[in-house]
C-alpha cells in the first residue's frame, strides 16, 4: 500500500559550515574565481554598507569598532564608504595601527586616504576609558561591529567585556560583520553568565559567502538578531568545492505532501500507541496524542495511569484507551497492532514507568517498529546499564527510534553537565545519535537533528515556544509523520519545521507571550494540508 506521506527525498536544505572550513578554503575558492583577497574584503565592506543603508537610510552618524584582522578591514571599508556618502564616521581600533597587516592595513590606509579619521586606537588597552566615553557619548544611529571575525574563540578579555557592555546598553542599532564579536562561529558558544558582556548583541548580522553553523543554534539566537547572507560571488563555488554534512533547513510553504487517495481509510496511516501520563501528569500525553491526530495519524491509543483516563479522553473522543500497565499491555492488541510507538510524555519515574519503558523498547526492537522516546523515557534510557541484556544491546545498534532530548536530557544521555551540551550542540547531537543509534533531535533555538552522519538545523520557531507542553506536541508530530513515512530522519526534520512554523503563525497573529502548546493544533492541520491561514 502506498504511504500517505512520502518523505523518501531529503528535505530542501542549504549547506552550512564551521569557521575552520571557511578559513581554510575561502582564499582558494576566491582564487579559483579570479577574485583577489583585497577585492573580496572590499566586496564585504560594500555589502555591509549597502545593508546598513537599507536598514537605516536616515543614518547621519555611525560608529565603527574595528579589530586588527580582516573583520576590522571590512569595517575600514564601511567607514570609507560612509565618509564618501557624507555620513559622519567615528572609528575605534582595538589595537595599535602598527599591528595592522596585509589587507586590513591596505583597507585602513584607503580609509585614511579617503579622509575618514581614526578616533581612537588601542580601545582595549590604555585608551579603554576614552573609548568607553566615546561610546557613551555617541549620539549617532548605528554601531558597526567589526571587532572579531570567525576565527574568534574563547572569552573576551575584561577590557573588551566593558566595551561590549557599553555597546549593548547603547540606544544605537548594531550591525555585526560576519558574526557578533564574542560568539564562536562553529559552536555558537559564548562564555560567562552575563549576556550583556558575553558578546555584542546585534540587531542585524550580515555573514559572508556561506552560513556559519554556530550562528544558527542555541545561545547564538540571543546575539545574532536578523541573520542575512551576502554570497560575495563565492557561495556557489564554495559549496561545490567544500563538502559538509551539516545543513540548514529551508522548507518552503505550502508543504508538498502526497495527497490522500479517495479510498483511504484510517488503517492505511496506521495506529500509534502513545504511552505516558503517569499519576498526576495527564497533560503531556494528551497534548502529544492530539498533536498526532492533527498530523495525520489514523488512530491513536493511549496507555496512561487509570486515574488519568477520563481527563485524557475529555473533549477528545477520537482518542482510544489502551491497557494501563505493562503487564496488561503486554500481548494486547494495541501493542501488537500499532505501527509506531511513542513513550515518555508524563511517564514518570516509578517502577511501573520503568516496566512500560522496557516493554515498549524490547517490543519495538523485536518487531523493528519505530519508536519515539521523549521526556521521562530518555531519563530511563540514560539509566540503562551496559550489561548482557536485550535492552542494553540497543544502545549502539538500534536504528528504529527517534530521541528528542532538551539539553538537560541530553546531558543525562551523555553523562555530562548541561554546560557541556550547550558548549557544542553539534558535537552533542552527533554523539547521542552515534552512541544510541537512530535519530536524535536536540531541542532548543535552532533545534538540531542528526542521524550520526548528518546534522540539520531547523529554521522555524520563536521564543514564545518556551512554555509547557511544546515538547510534548513535537513528540506527537514526529510520531505521526514517522507513522506515515519510511524515512524517520526526513520525517523528524519535517516535524521540527512544522512545529516551529505553526508557532510562528500564531505568534505573527497574536504575539509570542501567552502562546500555548495547544494553540498549535489548528495551524498544524493547515500546514500539513498546504493551507496557510491569513494573519
Amino acid at each position: 500500500m502506498k504511504l500517505l506521506l512520502s518523505l523518501s527525498q531529503k528535505p530542501p536544505i542549504t549547506s552550512v559550515y564551521s569557521a575552520e572550513q571557511v578559513l581554510i578554503n575561502e582564499v582558494e575558492v576566491a582564487r579559483s574565481q579570479d577574485i583577489a583577497s583585497y577585492d573580496l574584503m572590499y566586496s564585504a565592506g560594500v555589502a555591509v554598507f549597502t545593508q546598513l543603508l537599507k536598514n537605516w537610510p536616515k543614518a547621519e552618524h555611525i560608529l565603527v569598532l574595528c579589530g586588527k584582522g580582516n573583520n576590522g578591514g571590512d569595517g575600514f571599508i564601511v567607514a570609507q564608504l560612509a565618509h564618501k556618502k557624507n555620513i559622519k564616521v567615528s572609528v575605534l581600533l582595538s589595537c595599535a595601527v602598527s599591528q595592522l597587516k596585509a589587507d586590513a592595513l591596505l583597507a585602513y590606509q584607503a580609509m585614511i586616504a579617503a579622509g575618514a579619521a581614526l578616533l581612537i586606537d588601542k580601545v582595549a588597552g590604555s585608551n579603554n576609558a576614552k573609548s568607553l566615553a566615546c561610546i557613551d557619548s555617541f549620539t549617532g544611529e548605528v554601531i558597526v561591529d567589526a571587532l572579531f571575525g570567525i576565527g574568534f574563540t574563547g572569552q573576551l578579555k575584561p577590557s573588551l567585556q566593558r566595551l561590549v557592555l557599553s555597546i549593548n546598553h547603547h540606544t544605537a542599532k548594531v550591525i555585526s560583520i560576519d558574526l557578533p564579536s564574542g560568539l564562536c562561529a562553529t559552536t555558537g558558544q559564548v562564555h560567562g553568565e552575563n549576556r550583556d558582556i558575553q558578546a555584542i548583541i546585534a540587531d542585524v548580522t550580515l555573514t559572508f559567502i556561506v552560513y556559519k553553523q554556530g550562528l544558527l543554534t542555541g545561545k547564538a539566537a540571543n546575539f545574532v538578531g536578523t541573520l542575512l547572507l551576502a554570497p560575495l560571488a563565492l557561495h556557489n563555488a564554495f559549496t561545490r568545492r567544500v563538502k559538509t554534512n551539516h545543513y540548514y533547513s529551508q522548507y518552503k510553504q505550502p508543504l508538498n505532501l502526497a495527497k490522500r487517495l479517495p479510498a483511504s481509510h484510517k488503517g492505511i496511516s496506521g495506529l500509534l500507541l502513545a504511552v505516558g501520563g503517569g499519576l498526576g501528569m495527564p497533560g503531556a500525553i494528551r497534548l502529544a496524542s492530539e498533536a498526532a491526530l492533527r498530523c495525520g495519524a489514523g488512530l491513536v491509543a493511549v496507555s496512561c495511569h487509570e486515574r488519568n483516563q477520563a481527563i485524557i479522553m475529555h473533549g477528545r473522543p477520537e482518542l482510544m484507551l489502551a491497557p494501563t500497565t505493562a503487564e496488561l499491555l503486554d500481548n494486547s492488541a494495541p501493542l501488537h497492532q500499532a505501527k509506531t510507538y511513542l513513550i515518555g510524555p508524563g511517564l514518570g519515574h516509578d517502577n511501573e514507568a520503568e516496566q512500560l519503558f522496557k516493554l515498549l523498547c524490547e517490543t519495538s526492537q523485536a518487531t523493528k517498529k519505530n519508536i519515539i522516546l521523549d521526556a521521562d523515557a530518555l531519563i530511563w534510557l540514560s539509566k540503562t546499564k551496559l550489561s548482557n541484556t536485550r535492552l542494553s544491546k540497543m544502545k549502539q545498534y538500534y536504528h528504529h527510534w527517534v530521541l528528542t532530548p532538551h539539553p538537560k536530557e541530553a546531558a543525562a544521555l551523555l553523562h555530562c553537565d548541561i554546560a557541556s551540551i550547550e558548549a557544542d550542540r553539534f558535537a552533542a547531537v552527533s554523539a547521542i545519535a552515534k552512541q544510541y543509534g537512530g535519530v536524535c533531535l536536540l531541542k532548543g533555538a535552532g533545534s538540531l537533528i542528526s542521524d550520526g552522519q548528518h546534522i540539520v538545523i531547523n529554521n522555524s520557531g520563536n521564543a514564545g515556544m518556551a512554555s509547557g507542553g511544546m515538547g510534548d506536541v513535537l513528540s506527537g508530530i514526529i510520531s505521526a509523520l514517522v507513522l506515515q513515512s519510511d524515512d524517520i530522519f526526513s520525517a523528524t526534520c519535517l516535524a521540527a519545521y512544522i512545529h516551529g512554523a505553526a508557532a510562528d503563525i500564531i505568534a505573527n497573529k497574536n504575539g509570542q507571550r501567552g502562546l500555548l502548546a495547544s494553540d498549535l493544533f489548528v495551524p498544524l492541520q493547515h500546514l500539513l494540508n498546504g493551507k496557510i491561514p491569513s494573519h
